[in-house]
Formats: C-alpha cells, sequence, structure tokens
C-alpha cells in the first residue's frame, strides 16, 4: 500500500485525526494535510509556516548586486570612451542596471526557492482526491511506516471516510 488517508467535513475533526496519528508515533513531517480553504486558527493550518525564502531571496539580490557591480564596472573599463576627463566609470547611470540584476537575481531566487519547498517538479502525483475541492479536508500518510491498524484507528475515530491507494 502506498497511502492510506480520511477525509473529514470540519476542521475540529481533521485536527483530532492528526492528534490521533501523532500519538499513534508518526511523525509531523510524514502527515498531509490538504484543504480547499486555509485553516491558520488550527494547529495543521500552520505547522509548515516557517520559510527561509525571505533570506534566500535577500541572498540573491545581494550575489545580483555584487554581479552588476562587476559587470558595470569592466563592462566600461573593458571598453573605455573617452569622456572628455569625466571618469571612465559612471556610478549613477549603472544604478539602473546595479538596480535591474538585482532586482532578477532576488526573483530568480525566489523562485527557484519556491520549486524545490514546494516539490513542484516531481515525478509521482502526491497524495490527492477530488473531495478536497469540494470543501473536504484530507488527513494521511504517504508510504506510512507506521502499522496499517493503528493508523485506520486514528483516522476513522473522528468520523473520517477511510481510503487507501494502492
Amino acid at each position: 500500500m502506498s497511502a492510506v488517508y480520511a477525509l473529514y467535513s470540519d476542521p475540529q475533526s481533521a485536527q483530532a485525526a492528526v492528534d490521533q496519528l501523532r500519538a499513534a508515533g508518526v511523525a509531523d513531517r510524514e502527515i498531509t494535510v490538504i484543504s480547499s480553504e486555509p485553516f491558520e486558527s488550527h494547529d495543521f493550518g500552520s505547522r509548515d509556516k516557517a520559510t527561509w525564502m525571505f533570506w534566500i531571496a535577500g541572498a540573491g539580490g545581494a550575489v545580483g548586486l555584487a554581479f552588476a557591480y562587476w559587470l558595470t564596472q569592466m563592462t566600461e573599463r573593458a571598453w573605455p570612451l573617452p569622456t572628455g576627463g569625466m571618469r571612465i566609470v559612471a556610478t549613477w547611470p549603472n544604478l539602473i542596471i546595479m538596480f535591474e540584476v538585482t532586482m532578477l537575481f532576488a526573483v530568480l531566487s525566489t523562485v527557484a526557492t519556491l520549486l524545490v519547498t514546494a516539490t513542484m517538479p516531481r515525478r509521482r502525483p502526491k497524495l490527492y482526491d477530488p473531495a478536497v475541492s469540494d470543501g473536504r479536508i484530507l488527513v494521511g500518510l504517504d508510504n506510512p511506516t507506521a502499522p496499517l491498524d493503528a493508523l485506520e484507528r486514528a483516522l476513522t475515530v473522528h468520523g473520517g471516510q477511510l481510503k487507501t491507494l494502492p
């Protein structure tokens, strides 16, 4: 069996099922909770809240700024134009290019982080049921390692409709 899950009609039942799975010895990272709307007031709605995306975007922007500074400096020094006694490297016009490259690197690092953390390019579809689109809440396990009877008890004790995938 590759997956076992249950569908719930209200978030209180889903939270109780998550608590029962934790009591059965299942780690939080193994429990999958999918809903069509956010339930931030419940524990299962905020367990994956922490992210490094802000810091990674900032680091990407800093790398982009350093690269843009190097690019504008080296380009102007590689092809020096006569400027009538002024400096070859003009900082104020270079700020436009530096800003654009900084934003480009920040956006690209943010998109890359999103793809990695959301595991978007995956070969196998994640655990899902079409009833989630109708307002149901899915609580389940993909490739469970705990005994199946304990998982079934934990998922059905609060009125969940149990389903398994081969």
